[in-house]
């Protein structure tokens, strides 16, 4: 077995980023140590891949500090046996720590390239329980809804409604809400027809573009 460089870096990042600003979900503390971090962003960026912020991975998009990854999975509740619906896959990396925790993620990805790159390296890794498609996230993925559990990794203006349509009742989303340049996490969840609404911290995340996401002209 080949033995893993990135180990230390790996547990100091879980200890320092991650648990001690409060995440104590130990499932999510062990899917955080456990996927590779590195092999998810550029090679030039591997130095870098367990410092405490987003990195470009081409294009104009990130990876996620690790911190959020970590807040935004642990909010979710999952206990092993849902069905996540993930928006914006990106380099594949919050889709990876997703599949630690529960059945199946089934993510989407508007552009064809990163969607390609993503399915190829989560395949490579051995994260066969997550599904990437190419298309407009921000209508989510009506063929395999509803959705235990649905998390947006871009920032849309407010909750896309075709996602709250495919969340299940008790079900939970976490979205990046707010303007262009600032947004707060917010937590939603489905009661029956009611939809409780909870706002944590701030951050900020590339757009969701699309039908129900930013309009190109919105962000001139």
């Amino acid at each position: 077995m080949t033995e893993d460089p990135f180990l230390e870096e790996r547990a100091e990042m879980v200890e320092t980023q991650v648990r001690r600003r409060g995440v104590r979900d130990t499932c999510v503390l062990y899917a955080m140590r456990t996927v590779p971090r590195h092999e998810f962003v550029p090679e030039h960026s591997r130095r870098s891949a367990y410092s405490d912020e987003p990195l470009g991975i081409g294009g104009g998009q990130t990876i996620s500090q690790p911190y959020i990854v970590a807040a935004m999975s642990e909010a979710l509740s999952l206990t092993g046996s849902e069905r996540v619906l993930e928006i914006g896959t990106g380099c594949g990396y919050q889709a990876a720590v997703l599949s630690l925790l529960c059945k199946e993620v089934y993510s989407v990805e508007c552009r064809a390239d990163l969607a390609w790159s993503a399915a190829e390296r989560l395949h490579r890794l051995g994260f066969a329980n997550v599904h990437v498609h190419c298309g407009d996230g921000s209508m989510g993925l009506r063929e395999f809804a509803p959705y235990d559990a649905i998390l947006v990794a871009a920032s849309a203006p407010r909750v896309p409604e075709p996602l709250l349509e495919q969340l299940k009742d008790h079900g939970r989303l976490i979205a990046p809400i707010g303007a262009e340049d600032h947004q707060e996490l917010t937590l939603i969840t489905r009661r029956g027809q009611e939809l409780i609404t909870e706002r944590r911290e701030g951050c900020r995340f590339v757009p969701l573009l699309g039908r129900y996401g930013w309009k190109d002209w919105e962000l001139l």
